[in-house]
């Protein structure tokens, strides 16, 4: 079987796309799914997102980790994919979308997309945790997928790959694990940013749900007032903005690009086949 696909990113968190109305792609196939987002010998990628059926939203969105593991929700991935399913007419500009975190909203609004992010939850601030010898202050969230914040005072020397391994899968946020985001806040308010994925187990150019965690935890903590500007490791910058509440925050939005790389096929042998 031949499947179509589009490769896209967002602030250099790159997809690749695959229009599944029809229910045709291999999604039970982790191999095969591991083995396209590979760097060196598939198409290469921080994900694969399916667009499919859905009987509540305009359609329906499974993101699949470079692991082969299903993941909740992705920020930039829904923005990307909202942008695909609009230009190949599978949704209109302003259009809801089906995720396993809930239905979400996205607005194609020229070269950007705003996405509608859950309501924060499971907030736990202030936790000092042992991480390989050294004592980290984190905060974690919950914006679809985990997240753990942490504002770094080594920030330009930090081995983002080694201490977010660490902190990933810290008995603090055992089992499911967590994302992790390290911040550092500019003169001019600017947030920078870079993250550790979980299922992608390493640092990615861009996550959308971490800029979105940074941002609401930096203004619990009064450190930051939105919208928020932050500046990912790619060196684009997205906007997050929100309302605070008693419990948290809500009303949580994504700006930022969503651009097409190319299109291409991939060519898909059943296990076993000749």
């Amino acid at each position: 079987m031949r499947f179509s696909f589009r490769k896209m990113h967002g602030a250099g968190n790159d997809f690749i796309l695959v229009d599944d109305r029809g229910g045709a792609f291999p999604c039970g196939d982790r191999r095969w799914i591991r083995a396209l987002c590979e760097r060196r010998t598939g198409i290469g990628s921080d994900g694969l997102i399916l667009i499919q059926v859905s009987g509540k939203s305009d359609f329906r969105m499974r993101f699949f980790n470079p692991d082969g593991t299903e993941a909740d929700l992705c920020g930039n991935g829904a923005r990307c994919v909202a942008r695909f399913a609009h230009e190949i007419g599978a949704a209109p500009a302003d259009m809801s979308i089906e995720t396993a975190a809930g239905n979400v909203r996205a607005r194609v609004i020229g070269g950007k997309v705003m996405l509608d992010l859950p309501a924060p939850s499971g907030f736990s601030m202030n936790l000092e945790l042992d991480v390989a010898g050294q004592k980290r202050l984190c905060h974690r969230v919950v914006l679809g997928v985990p997240h753990a914040v942490t504002e770094p005072p080594d920030w330009d020397t930090i081995d983002v790959a080694r201490v977010g391994s660490a902190l990933r899968r810290h008995p603090a946020f055992a089992p499911a694990g967590t994302n992790v985001d390290f911040v550092r806040i500019e003169p001019d308010g600017t947030v920078r940013i870079r993250t550790f994925e979980r299922g992608v187990e390493a640092e990615t150019l861009a996550c959308g749900t971490g800029m979105a965690a940074a941002a609401v935890i930096l203004g619990r903590l009064g450190r930051v007032h939105p919208p928020v500007e932050l500046e990912c490791a790619h060196g684009d910058r997205l906007s997050v903005n929100f309302v605070l509440t008693g419990a948290g925050a809500e009303r949580v939005t994504l700006l930022g690009p969503a651009e097409t790389v190319f299109d291409g096929a991939a060519e898909y042998a059943m296990p076993g086949s000749a």
